[in-house]
């Protein structure tokens, strides 16, 4: 059965519903199509710096997601080999685009915000796309169902495993050699940590805590397995009693945090990301295809950017496209072909556009991202001493410069 839809959204994570809501905001109609039977909530906390808000302020949902997440004041950060502060940055500095702001959101509540407000039926789940095939001016989508969309628009948010990514010609993300374990603590009652984004930095590890609201706190832990600890990386409890072992000095109630997760939280995640480089010879856009969010630019987390990021292809690409789709007609009577033609190059048109404004401010993510990490999760002795006494303020400082941007409101010209 073939089904025409005018813009299809692979993929219902944070970008995917982002460029949907943002569509919608515009008064133009999308589907997102999302391979499992739910909103995904995997992730549990997500750190929003202040580009992200403003990304959700054009949204229309920041309000919302304040109410329910505590402003953070500022980050610090300790050597868990000394025990020691290296530094400490306030977040309540000014930035070029004005003041700062940092929450760490929980994920499932950020989906639901984004979700709420699109019409019902958008999200179509269990909706897994097989293959894409070209028909005219138009894309065929084949689902694991059988059924058959044609659409004008295909928007690819589908992750690091993109199916669109790959139709455009993008090679899989390089694995970093380097592993994320991600999860929240629900105390029941106050958790008595300070408002502030905390890491602790360490011989191959990096770990951190940061508060979500008055009772549940994010954690978080990134590290380099050795050759022989790669083979421990599919046994939860294994994984749990070696970061425990490798944490080095982090305060008692951290530790504790890690102590009493549950062993499914133990699940080691591989760090892959984007070669910069591709994104300068790479189509992020083709015709009526382009990608967004980890599909077009997956980075590591140690910039924190990773969802930030998304929320931003979000309002530029459903500017862009609004941009596009609601062009005056010219008046000139057309025939059908001249008139599917003409939309086409219009909407080939806006993507480009979107594809520019995305280009570098995604070749910088990824860049910043990687070098981080490797600073961050140094075993050298020469790098760990030049990170503990020299580079951890700068690398802190960068946070806020990377978050200091403006994706830009949801405004046709």
């Amino acid at each position: 059965m073939e089904v025409a839809e005018d813009i299809v959204i692979v993929g219902g994570g944070v970008a995917g519903l982002a460029t949907s809501l943002g569509l919608h905001r515009l008064g133009i109609r999308s589907i997102v199509l999302e391979a499992s039977d739910n909103l995904r909530s995997a992730g549990h906390g997500l750190m929003t710096f202040t580009n992200a808000w403003r990304a959700l302020d054009a949204l229309g949902i920041g309000d919302l997601l304040r109410q329910h997440h505590k402003k953070l004041q500022g980050n610090v950060t300790n050597s868990a080999i000394s025990g020691l502060q290296t530094s400490e940055l306030s977040f309540k500095a000014k930035g070029k685009c004005g003041d700062h702001e940092v929450r760490c959101l929980k994920r499932k509540l950020l989906l639901e915000a984004l979700a709420k407000d699109l019409p019902t039926g958008t999200i179509r789940y269990s909706s897994k796309v097989v293959c894409i095939e070209e028909s005219g001016f138009f894309k065929l989508l084949h689902l694991a169902d059988g059924t058959i969309l044609k659409t004008k628009v295909l928007v690819g948010c589908d992750g690091v495993n993109s199916l669109v990514a790959n139709w455009l010609g993008f090679k899989k993300p390089a694995f970093t050699g380097r592993y994320a374990i991600r999860g929240c603590i629900d105390f029941k009652r106050s958790h008595g940590f300070e408002p502030k984004f905390l890491q602790f930095f360490g011989k191959g590890i990096r770990s951190g805590t940061i508060p979500i609201d008055d009772t549940t706190v994010y954690f978080f832990i990134t590290w380099t397995p050795s050759t022989r600890e790669e083979e421990l990386e599919r046994d939860p409890a294994k994984v749990k009693q070696l970061i425990l072992s490798k944490l080095g000095k982090v305060p008692d109630e951290v530790r504790a945090i890690i102590e009493s997760s549950e062993l499914d939280g133990f699940i080691s995640l591989p760090l892959r990301y984007r070669h910069p480089w591709e994104l300068l010879w790479g189509n992020i856009s083709k015709g009526n295809v382009c990608v967004a969010g980890d599909a077009l630019h997956p980075l590591t987390p140690d910039m924190a950017q990773g969802g930030c990021s998304a929320l931003e292809d979000g309002v530029v690409l459903a500017r862009c496209l609004g941009e596009a789709l609601l062009k005056e007609p010219t008046g000139e009577t057309k025939e059908k072909g001249e008139e599917e033609k003409d939309e086409y190059e219009r909407i080939a048109m806006g993507l480009k556009k979107y594809a520019r404004e995305r280009a570098w401010r995604s070749i910088e993510l990824i860049s910043a991202s990687y070098i981080a990490g490797i600073i961050q999760e140094s075993q050298g002795k020469m790098m760990t001493f030049l990170r503990d006494n020299a580079l951890v303020g700068f690398l802190a400082g960068f946070l806020l410069k990377l978050a200091d941007f403006d994706c830009g409101k949801l405004i046709i010209c």
